[in-house]
Order: C-alpha cells, then structure tokens, then sequence
C-alpha cells in the first residue's frame, strides 16, 4: 500500500531508541524525511543509520524536552535542513514508577514540563506552517495507563491522560485546516523501557522476572507481546494520506490487552 506520504518532513520527539525509533523507521521505509530528537548521542546515531538502512534520509537533534528555549531554534534546524514539518510524532520518555500517594510536587512539576508542556510548545510552533499548506499530521503517543490506569505508574497515568484531552480538543480547532490529531496507545510492546518495568516489577513484588512475563502474557488475548515494528507501522498509517479523515481517535496498539471501552 502506497501511504501517500514520500518525501513529506516528519519530526520524531525522543526516538533515539523504542517506540520512538520504531516510529521514526516506519516513517522512513514510506520515504518520509525524518528528524530524530533525543539525549543520547549514540541512541541518535542508532536511529540514524536504522533509517538510512530502510533507504530514507535522517537528521539527528540533541534534544532535551526540559528546556523550552530550544525549541524554536532546534524546529528551525529542521525546517532549514529537511524542509517544512509535515508530520509531527509527540513522544517522551517516561517518569520513574511511583505510588500516587506521597510523591514530592517537585517531581510532578518536573514531569508535567517534560511530558505535556513541552509536547504542546513544539506543537504550537510547527501548526502555523502546516495551516498554510492545509496538510499536517500531529500524532502523540501515550500509554495504556491513560484509559486503564497502571499500578505503581501514577505520573505516567496521569500526565498521559492530560495529553489525550488535549489532542481531542486540538483535533476540533485545526480539523478545517487539513490536521489530523491523533493518539496512538501501546499495550506491551517488547521495549527496553518494559523490560526495567518488568524487571521493577518483580523486585517489588518478590517474583522472578519469568512469572511476571507470564502474568503479563496471560491478560493479552494474542498470548504475545507486541513488535516495535507492529506500533512503528501503525504510526506510519496514521501520518498517511490513507489516514486523511481520522482525527480526535485513539488507536490502540495492544494485542487485546487494554480492557477499556
């Protein structure tokens, strides 16, 4: 399937390794132009040559989310490098796992900043050229935990929620200007980010990592966790022409898992 989408500009928020890289591939192998964002030098440069593999082109941003003076001039960097933002996938990393009893507001702040804030400014600054040339895609990726709330995740719970209320009601105001704005929601995909979940996990409950491998595979009905390559692609079909009159949804990348209407 032709997605419609070669040589479109796409801007991949922390996709120096997982669900972020996995996109920013994906977006590659449709011929996008992709700018890849982290902290992690050698995590970029990973994702660089993942995406000139697939045959696209690559900038790589040292980027960090907690300083928003960068962002105007790091956008610009792409504009000028790469060309106009077409396509804009909003992702982070994610707080350390909490209780969400007791935590310092400090801490909640500092996530906020990095996890919301930040996603709205970078979204703010790349709308105004995408309402000129009447075509835009404006996709976050969040977590199951927003719909069906994960124990001992709290921030990530409920940062991530805030974020879907967001994009329903972005997805209303620039609807009439060719902008989709969509979530896309991983269940368990095979990341190193779930694997320390799951090794935290068993530490804090006394079991072996195996018996929280199989507890986790016995709530997903395709018994498996999923490919990043599976959530990659997903994301892709949502930044394509294909995609052009899908807007304010959510779309669940989770084998079955998530149990919520």
């Amino acid at each position: 399937m032709d997605l419609g989408i070669q040589g479109k500009v796409a801007l991949v928020m922390a996709s120096s390794r997982g669900l972020g890289q996995a996109m920013a591939v994906s977006l590659a192998r449709e011929g996008v132009k992709v700018a890849v964002t982290g902290r992690n030098a050698e995590g970029l440069q990973k994702s660089v040559e993942l995406i000139e593999a697939a045959g696209g082109k690559a900038l790589a941003l040292s980027w960090d989310l907690s300083d928003p003076t960068v962002i105007d001039g790091l956008v610009t960097r792409v504009e000028n490098e790469l060309g106009p933002i077409d396509i804009l996938i909003n992702n982070t990393g994610g707080p350390p796992p909490t209780p969400a009893v007791g935590q310092d507001p400090a801490l909640w702040q500092k996530s906020f900043n990095d996890m919301v804030l930040s996603l709205i400014a970078i979204t703010d600054r790349v709308i105004p050229g995408m309402r000129q040339r009447h075509w835009g895609r404006i996709i976050t990726s969040t977590t199951s935990g927003a719909v069906a709330p994960i124990k001992n995740l709290a921030i990530s719970n409920t940062l991530r929620a805030a974020l879907l209320a967001w994009s329903k009601t972005l997805s209303s105001e620039v609807a009439a200007d060719g902008i989709t704005v969509n979530v896309i929601m991983p269940g368990r995909v095979a990341t190193d980010r779930l694997r320390q979940l799951d090794e935290a996990r068993a530490k804090r409950e006394s079991i072996s990592y195996e018996e929280v491998i199989k507890a986790s595979l016995s709530q997903i009905p395709m018994g498996r966790y999923g490919d990043p390559r599976e959530y990659g692609d997903a994301a892709a079909f949502l930044a394509s022409q294909n995609a052009s009159f899908i807007t304010g949804t959510v779309m669940r990348v989770d084998g079955g898992q998530i149990q919520a209407i």
